[in-house]
């Protein structure tokens, strides 16, 4: 699909995180990014930059392919999709996702 703008992108991002649980394995996925690059920090060890998206694309990737049952929004439109992937996130912790969804 086309979008003219990341506005125009993110009710579709939404909608292709239907699921509860896809969201959830998103949630789950972001969190190890944060979790890797302060371990990397810390430990001065840069492997663990590397191991971030890694780690995050996986748990994303399984949840559309084996729960949602669609395409990963970032094989169209990856940078849209990364970029929507932290607002989601960032939704969820501050308990205003569901207002967006409706």
């Amino acid at each position: 699909m086309e979008f003219k703008n990341y506005e125009e992108f993110w009710p579709f991002y939404l909608s292709q995180h239907s699921k509860r649980a896809t969201r959830i394995w998103h949630f789950i996925g972001t969190s190890f990014v944060f979790i890797f690059l302060i371990t990397a920090l810390v430990t001065g060890n840069a492997w663990w930059i590397l191991a971030a998206p890694i780690v995050a694309y996986s748990f994303a990737w399984i949840s559309h392919f084996f729960i949602e049952g669609n395409k990963p929004a970032t094989f169209g439109h990856p940078f849209w999709s990364l970029r929507a992937d932290f607002r989601m996130y960032w939704l969820m912790l501050l308990g205003k996702l569901e207002k967006e969804l409706e």
